[in-house]
């Protein structure tokens, strides 16, 4: 039965109208925007042995490009964010676009490997601007749609994230300046769309309406401090994105491990990142029914028992598979609940965002530490119990956001 909230929002369309801020052309140049940001952060990696190669690096030294680019993402989330609302929209998206194209071309052209970092950093900052910008102003800018347009929005950057390594592939390692002063290039055009994004900063869904803000999960906090609400919804998000990271890193090491192939595992590990794209695809039209507290839920319950059956050899493949279909809709869907949750704390989305991507640099030594007191087979119980505190994280949110006035109600039609 779809949520009582839900189906009084989708009979009362204008509010969604009144906060409505992109023309549809925009709405697909934001699409296309995510698609490269997905590509950006996916480049890194599998050109790693052509800057060893280009500048004499360690592993570890070539490793810093995809750090100093979560660097400057964490930056850019937290600089646009003071700008929002101060200044145009237009302006942070496209200083955002500008940003990230001058920092690809600079990575692609650099004569050292100082200068490659200082142009990753670069690029990390428009990327950041781009994904709190796009993700602050579609959590916001749809009405009752905002949690489904927000899942489609963050699935192109799953698009992204595939065509990259893909793109490497094509042309060959040794050839990354290209795609990286290709990417630079497709950047560009997208300036031309941002007529259609509506200059200022509208207001919050949860502000206009105690009915908008229950259809994202739930009336703004009662009965709990707006600290303790922000703080579990940063754990929340540093947990899934540690998830997310953690299965990504380890899959391969542990399928290998119980005795699959390289390739087997390599091909088990693409399917993930591909489900993760496909279940954001899948559950916008879910989120026009059902609220985001209640995907979340099932989100986490579903990600908790996958990871405890992919300790199972034999199911082990198919368990990842569902551990990236059910980690999907966490992450859009849990913002437009925040902001019914806390309508006044207008950087809670930022420092959400910026949270996730220190939760994704985390991950890699929190959990190999772990791994060197457990051993390799433990992985998906190690993800497992990460996966418990996700779920409790989230039981105490949707207790702590009840409003004492949710009653259920009829279904929508």
């Amino acid at each position: 039965m779809p949520d009582a909230s839900t189906a009084q929002q989708l009979h009362d369309p204008q509010v969604a109208q009144e906060s409505r801020v992109f023309s549809p052309a925009a709405v697909v140049a934001s699409c296309v925007g995510f698609v490269l940001i997905g590509v950006l952060q996916a480049l890194y990696g599998p050109a790693i042995p052509a800057f060893r190669e280009e500048f004499g690096l360690s592993p570890s030294a070539a490793g810093l490009g995809l750090s100093a680019h979560f660097v400057g993402g964490v930056a850019g989330v937290l600089l646009f964010d003071r700008l929002y609302g101060r200044i145009g929209n237009r302006a942070i998206l496209g200083a955002s676009y500008l940003l990230m194209a001058l920092g690809a071309a600079g990575f692609a052209l650099a004569p050292n490997w100082p200068v490659g970092l200082a142009a990753a950093l670069l690029a990390g900052l428009g990327f950041g601007g781009i994904d709190y910008g796009l993700n602050q102003l579609f959590a916001v800018g749809f009405g009752d749609r905002s949690t489904a347009m927000l899942n489609i929005l963050n699935a192109h950057f799953g698009i992204g994230a595939i065509l990259g390594p893909a793109l490497i592939a094509t042309v060959g390692a040794e050839h990354y300046p290209a795609v990286f002063l290709a990417f630079a290039a497709a950047n560009l055009p997208l300036l031309l769309c941002l007529r259609g994004v509506r200059d200022r900063a509208p207001m919050a869904v949860s502000d206009t309406s105690d009915a908008s803000g229950a259809q994202s999960g739930g009336s703004s906090a009662r009965g709990r401090s707006l600290t303790s609400v922000l703080a579990v919804f940063v754990i929340l998000y540093v947990l899934h994105v540690g998830i997310e990271a953690g299965v990504g890193g380890w899959e391969p090491t542990h399928l290998e491990t119980v005795g699959y192939g390289a390739g087997a595992a390599a091909t088990a590990t693409s399917v993930y990142w591909l489900m993760m794209t496909v279940g954001r695809f899948l559950v916008a039209p879910i989120a026009l029914r059902y609220s985001a507290r209640t995907i979340i839920a099932v989100s986490c319950a579903g990600m908790t028992v996958c990871l405890l059956l992919a300790s199972v050899p034999w199911l082990a493949p198919y368990a990842y598979a569902g551990v990236g279909l059910f980690i999907a809709p966490i992450f859009p869907t849990g913002l437009p609940w925040l902001n019914a949750a806390a309508p006044r704390a207008r950087r809670a989305g930022a420092l959400v965002i910026a949270a996730s991507m220190v939760g994704g640099v985390a991950a890699g030594p929190a959990l190999g530490k772990a791994i060197e007191w457990s051993g390799v087979r433990a992985v998906p119980l190690l993800l497992c119990a990460v996966s418990a505190l996700c779920l409790l994280a989230t039981l105490w949110l949707i207790r702590a956001t009840r409003s004492d006035s949710d009653q259920p109600s009829a279904p929508a039609r």
